[in-house]
């Protein structure tokens, strides 16, 4: 991970970090693959996580915090949809999936935990 580029937030270096590695995958679909449209839809939800997750760290109440937080939440999720979709397409082999995947679902874990202690903090 670049230094220049930490925040000091996991969630935020982590979430940026999974962006960049999107960017990457997205590029080597479209240019070696060619595949254009799954590559697209990954490349949107994957890199709207860390926008989100930035987008919260600013938050204006608690109510947007954890808005953002949920939004990010969804879409780790989808994002994780198009991740198998595209490994059982043959589009990403085993490992591919795999070292991705073991990324997106870190991020899943923590944004889940950061949305329900939100949501228990708000009462």
């Amino acid at each position: 991970m670049d230094n220049e580029f930490q925040t000091g937030s996991a969630v935020a270096d982590k979430s940026f970090e999974f962006a960049v590695r999107i960017v990457n995958l997205s590029k080597y679909l479209r240019y070696r693959k060619k595949e254009f449209v799954l590559s697209k839809q990954l490349l949107r939800s994957g890199t709207s996580i860390g926008a989100n997750v930035s987008e919260g760290r600013r938050a204006q109440s608690k109510a947007d915090f954890l808005a953002k937080m949920n939004i990010a939440l969804k879409e780790a999720n989808e994002t994780h949809y198009w991740l198998r979709l595209l490994y059982r397409t043959d589009y990403l082999t085993k490992s591919e999936f795999q070292s991705i995947e073991s990324d997106v679902d870190e991020l899943l874990r923590i944004l889940t935990a950061i949305c329900k202690t939100a949501t228990e903090r708000r009462g």
